[in-house]
This record gives C-alpha cells, structure tokens and sequence, in this order.
C-alpha cells in the first residue's frame, strides 16, 4: 500500500511540471491530419448527416436516432456518437463540419490519451514515440475526419483504460466501476465492437491488482452487472416502448434494439452471414434485375445502348464483387481472404499495419525473461494489457467474414503503444548489449523497412519509385549499420536510431496525409493515393485517379448523358445475397456504391457522403408544389435517395425499407392506411433497395399513377451522380 500511495504521490507531482515542448508538435500534427480542411466535406456520410439534421427537431427524434424527421425509422447503430453530433450541430450550426468536429477532436484525445498512459510507465520517450505513432497511423485521421463511430468510440475505449489504469494504482473500487461503465457507453456506440477489449481488462486487472482473489471476484463480476447494465440500458427502454411510439428500429429485422446489437451489429461481422432470412426478404436475383432493366426502358432519355452498356455493367461488376471475406485477391471492400496473414495483405496493410513487424520485435523484447508465475514488473503488467488487446482483436479481423478497413482503427492503440514502448525498450537493450537482445532492434528495422516496401510497391504507378527505394535502401542501410556498431557507444549511434524511427515513420505520415492530398471518401474511409474511392487496395486504373471511386451514379431524376462511359459503373439492380455491396453504416442486402465526390476538385464544398448528396431541384419543386399537407414529401426504397432530400429541406422523407431498403417496416395494409390517412403520396422508385419490399413495390406500381419524368427529371449531366439511377416517380391518392 506505501508503494501505491507513492506512486499517486508520483503522479500529483509530474502532473504539475510543465507542459512536454515535445509533445507539442506531435498535437498539432494531428489537429493537422485530424481537422484540415473537413470544412469542405459539406454532407459528410450522409446517412448520418440525415440522422443529425432529423434529430435537430424534436427531442423523440434525438432520443431514437430517427433516420427522418418523421420519426419513421432509426439510423443502424445507437445514439451516442449521433448525441455528441446534434449537440455540436446545435452549437455551432448544421454543418458538414459540425457533425465531423467530434470525431476530429476525439483522435486528437486518443492521441492525448495514449501519450498519458505510457508516458507514466515506460517514461516520456516512449510516450512520445506512442502519441507519435497514433497520430501517424493512417486509418486513424482517415476516419476522424468523417462522422462515422469509430474514433469515438478508440477515444472512449482509451478513456475507460485510463481509468482502469486509475483503479489498479490506486486500489479503489470506485475507478474499475468507472471504467466498465465508460465500456457499457461504448456499447451504446457501435455495441459489441466495444466489447473487444474486455479480455485486455479482465487479464490486467487480475494480474496487476494486489488485492485477493476473493475481492477481484467480486469487483469484477459487479464492474460486469454494470457494464451490462449501461450497455442494454438505451436498449430496453426502446424494445420496452410500443412499436406504434417508436421509430422502426432501422437494419434489424424484427424491429428491435438486442437484434440489432447481437446480430446485425454482432455475430453477423465474425460470420459474414449479411443474408436477410425469412422469405418475404428473398427475391431472385434475375427476379430484381428483370423490373430493373424494364424500369430503365421507362425512363425517356435512356437510349437502347446505354441500357445495354449498363446491364454489361452490372453484370461485370457483380461477377468482380465477391461475398465478404472470400473469393476475389482482395475480398470484399479489399479486406483481404481470411487467415493468418490477412492483415498484411493488400488493402489493410496500408491502413494499420506499417509498424506491424516493429511491433513484434518489441513484445519478444518487453516481455524477456518473463517468468508465467511472476513476479511482473509494471512495465511488464502494462505491455500485457496491450498484448490481451491486440492479439483478439488482431484475431478478429484475421478471421472475420464481413467488416469495413476503417474498423482496423481498433488496431492503432495497441500497435501505438507497442511502438512506443518498444522503441525505447529496444534501444536500452541495444546500448547494454544484452546478448540475443541486442539485435532486436536492428532485426526490427529491417523487417518493417521490408514489410514498408511490400506495402507500397502495388502503388509504385501513384507515388513513384523513389520512396518505396528509399525507404528499402535506408532501412538496410540503418540496420546494418547499427549492427556494425552494436559495441561503440557514441552520440552517433544516437543520431542512427533517431534516424531509422524517422525512415519507419515517414511513409505512414505520408498515407496518413492523403485524405487531405487525394481526398477521402466518408462513407468509406480509407488512407491511401486512391482514399477518395473509398474502396482501399492499389489505385484504379480510371484516367482521372480522382475519380478512381464509384462515381457513374445518378441522383433521383437526373438524367446522366455519359451513361456509355466506362467509368460509370453502376451497381446491380438487386443482386443475390452472395454479391451484395456494403455500406459503411453496416450490413446491406442491396447493391449500393459508395461515391468519392472528389472530381469537382475546383468546388470549395465537397459533397462527399457516398449517396445522392445531391439534391435534383426540378424533382424538389415539383414534390414541394404538390404536397396538399402530407406528412412525407416522398417516399423511396431506401435511405440512399433520401438523405440528401432530408438534409436540403429538413422535411420528412420515407425510406420505407430502412438503410439498404431490406427492412421488413412496411406491409400493404400500413401503407394504405398511411395514405389514406394522407401521409404520403408521392414515390420514387428504382431498382434499388428491393430487398423485403416486393410486394409494397409491386402494389405501388398497380394501384399508381405514373407522373410524367418530363414535369420532375432533370436533364442536367452536371449534377453529382449518386447510387439510384434513373427511377419513375408515382402517385397514390386513396379514398
């Protein structure tokens, strides 16, 4: 106890010394990758930015996330992060940036964060080179300049290990509450995501804790019925709400939270299973692409051979996309095939795993001449709580059927940590000549220099030959080097490991730069030459490398007249399950594209987001012009037509099958209820967003009037082009 209090003792006064002057520009230099420019992004992922502009208006919106303003259906995850961003939208206006800052601000945090955890143990250096290494790692800014989760909910993570930190220094029961409570809001992030650090808890707080094992019992079986507790809080008082109160709860398919949370959000990520059961949600894939070619014909200024140009399209494309986690080199979104190597394969590499071989040069060198029974020293307790981190999770997505590349920011703390920490271990081992261990630092320097090269040669036509030369040359060199000169101790061999930290640094600052550079894609962010297409992996071979994304894509009403060009893919009109595309708001059963935005390179506002983030005005007239007191100004398939309409007017749009327009929300009946009621009367329909809707399709489509697409298309081929198409435009007026 006299040494715990000791340490406190210790804390209370570095706490007062004055701020690190090296820790500085290690701050500003992610303010600079996390925040720069993000004032251009005016939609951001749309998907959310449709949700925080909904939940602006009322406080039942804010409460369930609503997707729309009507309050029709919940966005696919749970509400914190959207909290935070109505919050900052409320203060600083609705934005673009507004609903971005947040997450920029939390991967400044992170950063802040790490340094404060590893500073404390394994010295200032090491603090240093973690904060570094966090700030460097491309995913991370990548993803904290969107309104996606993932960098709140690192920060949040990193928040609740500080104060594990906390409970296991100060032996009190109230900071491990704390922290399994700051797990439990976590949850209400992005659900059982968060859970992947428990082992990482329950491991360090069992070894490091001097306490008997009767009270670690104890306090950790309650720190659970706590977590759990916060965890499924938001959740019951939702499914304990009567459905007819309530939004649908968006993505699920039986219209609750739990489902969402263990399913959609859960198992289905590890197994890849993103199929919707039950048969009212299966259509045959020929089925769907049959209406959709016949709803092509419908359209006007769709010609013969663009029709067929774009069904060559498909087909093509479908054939290229494979199900998650199998069949192309790349896998599904360039996650790579699963195994034991994935997360060095092409497409995750260059997002988290730079640092990779350093990293386990620095765990063999860290954990040493440890003994299984003991005892550890503190360094040695805190490098195993990293270890317990990265290795499941690491494992995870190793092995995983179906997840996104900006989910590996989970990654970057751990391998942070480790850099740092082994940066500094490594050398001290290197200057005492510790037999064997000495040539861990060289032998890590040259692995990760090759391992640098590996990752960047596939893009050796967007950066050139000489950094991936360079890079190779120096870490040779430097490791050699080094080894030579493994006896000699002189202010030289200092400036050589300085040296090689900087080469193994520098081509991560690079990637981590792109999205500012290429620009990023926020809908599926990734680090990279090609970080605008959202997609990953090596850059496409399109002429114009910024529009290497998904860009061949109509807005509702717009009438595109390249439709021909080979750029302009467009997605299957409703594929089988076994060739679905995915969006960064999770599992779709329906083909949907992500869409860089970044071609209109001289527009000050970048609309990025992926969907329709643009609005066909001639359409918004006509709807606005004919609304007779309606509650819904359209309804559409899917949120991917209406999210741009909500964020323009701020009106209530139907996306009467939720996300990917699978959900199961509407039947006959409620529709003709809800129209006779005069809720709705307008639709637009494409062959998108199928999915469970067939028979509430195939009903609009009989009991409707046709409104001609001269009174509401635009004809204008400037319009940014998003994942609809060409669709037809009905109305339903029942007595």
């Amino acid at each position: 106890m006299k040494h715990m209090n000791s340490e406190v003792k210790e804390e209370r006064t570095s706490n007062k010394k004055r701020i690190d002057l090296f820790l500085v520009p290690i701050v500003l230099i992610a303010a600079f990758l996390n925040l720069f420019k993000i004032w251009t992004d005016e939609y951001a992922n749309a998907y959310y930015t449709a949700a925080v502009k909904s939940m602006l208006q009322s406080f039942h919106n804010f409460f369930y996330a609503s997707f729309d303003p009507g309050g029709y259906v919940t966005i696919d995850k749970p509400p914190v992060v959207f909290w935070i961003q109505t919050i900052s939208a409320k203060i600083f206006g609705f934005h673009g940036w507004s609903v971005i800052l947040p997450q920029a601000l939390a991967g400044i945090g992170s950063v802040l964060l790490l340094y404060v955890l590893i500073k404390r143990t394994f010295g200032v250096w090491a603090g240093r080179f973690a904060a570094l290494a966090m700030a460097l790692t491309p995913i991370v800014p990548a993803v904290s300049r969107t309104n996606n989760i993932d960098s709140m909910l690192v920060f949040t993570l990193l928040l609740a290990t500080w104060m594990l930190f906390r409970a296991v220094r100060t032996v009190k029961f109230g900071w491990v509450l704390a922290a399994f409570a700051m797990i439990g809001v976590a949850f209400n992030m992005k659900m059982l995501q968060a859970y992947m650090v428990l082992p990482a808890f329950y491991v360090f707080y069992v070894v490091a804790t001097k306490i008997t094992w009767k009270k670690k019992i104890a306090f950790l079986t309650t720190a659970t019925a706590l977590m759990l507790a916060v965890s499924v809080s938001w959740a019951v008082v939702v499914d304990s709400t009567s459905a007819d109160k309530r939004p649908y709860m968006g993505s699920s398919q039986t219209n609750s939270v739990l489902e969402l949370a263990f399913g959609y959000n859960g198992i289905n990520r590890l197994t890849g299973n993103t199929s919707v059961t039950g048969s009212s949600h299966k259509q045959p894939a020929q089925t769907e692409q049959q209406t959709a070619s016949s709803e092509t014909k419908q359209n006007n200024n769709s010609s013969a051979d663009s029709s067929q140009s774009s069904n060559q399209r498909k087909s093509s494309f479908s054939q290229k996309m494979q199900a998650p986690g199998g069949g192309n080199q790349n896998g599904m979104f360039n996650t790579g095939n699963p195994g034991p190597f994935r997360l060095f394969q092409k497409g995750l590499s260059d997002q988290i795993s730079w640092l990779l071989p350093f990293v386990i040069f620095s765990i063999v060198g860290l954990f040493a001449g440890v003994k299984f029974k003991g005892p550890y020293t503190a360094k040695q307790k805190e490098s195993l709580f990293w270890l317990a981190w990265l290795l499941p999770v690491a494992v995870f997505f190793s092995i995983a059927g179906f997840f996104h590349q900006y989910y590996l920011i989970m990654l970057a703390p751990p391998i942070a940590a480790f850099a740092g920490a082994g940066a500094v271990a490594l050398w001290s081992m290197y200057k005492q000549h510790n037999d064997w261990k000495s040539w861990l630092l060289p032998g890590g320097i040259l692995t990760t220099a090759a391992l640098q090269v590996y990752i960047m040669s596939p893009y050796v036509s967007s950066i050139g030959v000489a950094p991936i030369a360079g890079v190779g040359a120096l870490g040779v060199i430097l490791a050699l080097v080094l080894a030579i000169r493994k006896q000699r101790k002189n202010s030289l061999t200092n400036y050589l490991g300085a040296a090689a930290m900087v080469v193994l640094l520098a081509m991560p600052a690079y990637w981590a730069m792109t999205p500012i550079i290429y620009g990023g894609n926020s809908m599926l962010p990734s680090a990279g030459p090609d970080s605008s297409s959202g997609m990953g992996g090596p850059p496409s071979t399109a002429t114009n490398s910024k529009q290497s994304g998904f860009n061949g894509m109509q807005p509702p009403g717009s009438s595109s007249g390249n439709s021909s060009s080979n750029n302009q893919m467009q997605p299957p009109s409703g594929s089988s399950n076994s060739g679905q595309m995915q969006m960064p708001g999770g599992s779709s059963n329906n083909s949907q594209m992500p869409n860089s935005f970044s071609s209109k390179s001289s527009s000050s506002k970048r609309k990025s987001g992926g969907m329709n983030a643009e609005v066909n005005q001639k359409l918004l007239n006509y709807l606005t012009k004919n609304n007779t007191g309606e509650k819904y100004l359209f309804a559409t398939t899917d949120s991917t037509s209406a999210a741009p309409y909500i964020i323009k007017t701020g009106k209530p749009v139907m996306a009467m099958g939720g996300f990917s327009g699978s959900d199961p929300i509407l039947t006959v009946s409620k529709l003709k209820a809800m129209i006779k009621k005069g809720e709705v009367k307008y639709f637009y329909l494409s062959g998108m967003g199928k999915g469970g809707q067939s028979d509430v399709i195939t009903w609009i489509k009989e009991n409707s009037k046709e409104i001609p697409s001269s009174k509401w298309q635009s004809t204008s081929s400037s319009a940014q082009q998003g994942p609809s198409g060409n669709g037809t435009l009905y109305e339903i007026t029942l007595k």
